[in-house]
This record gives C-alpha cells, structure tokens and sequence, in this order.
C-alpha cells in the first residue's frame, strides 16, 4: 500500500481537536493498515517523526430512513501522536 491508500482523511472533531496541543491527530485509515503502516505513511506525507499509533475499529451505527433500516459502514481510526522534537503537522495549524 501507498501512504496515500492508508491515511484517507482526518478526522475533524471537538475531541479530535483538542489533541492537537499535545501533539495528537486523529486519521481515518484504510482497514487492513497496521501501525507500522500508519506511522510509515504519516512520516512520509507530513514529514514528521512519529512517537506512538494507537488504533481502534469503529462499528457501523444503526440508521433508519422511514420504514428501512440498515448500518453505516464500519471503518477503522488511527490517533497518532508525535515526538516531541517533531513539528507540527501544518494541516491542522488554520482550524485551531
């Protein structure tokens, strides 16, 4: 995989955020990526030096639209956290 297959967007939340201070960003990542494979990819698209990869799956929620019913897609998140030597990633620096 390409770091452009595993990382497919940020993930732009409240919570997400507030990371942002102790240098912690929050993707959606393909579902077959490991965290060998997320910190790879962040290092070689935003050319910083990654600290730690956490990842969890995130489950489909029930929806309805009138009588039908059925679950979004399941999909997988990744919170990456930087060194401390590490810049920022620029992306994030104008939502803040």
């Amino acid at each position: 995989m390409v770091a452009q297959d595993i990382i497919i967007r940020p993930i732009i939340t409240e919570k997400s955020m507030a990371g942002i201070a102790e240098k912690r960003y929050t993707f959606e990542v393909a579902k077959a990526a490991t965290k060998i494979d997320v910190a790879r990819a962040v290092e070689e698209l935003f050319k910083v030096k990654v600290a730690k990869v956490n990842t969890l799956h995130v489950r489909g929620h029930m929806r309805r639209q009138g009588r039908y019913e059925g679950y979004t897609a399941s999909w997988k998140k990744a919170v990456v956290t930087l060194s401390e030597d590490s810049k920022a990633i620029e992306f994030f620096e104008g939502m803040m």
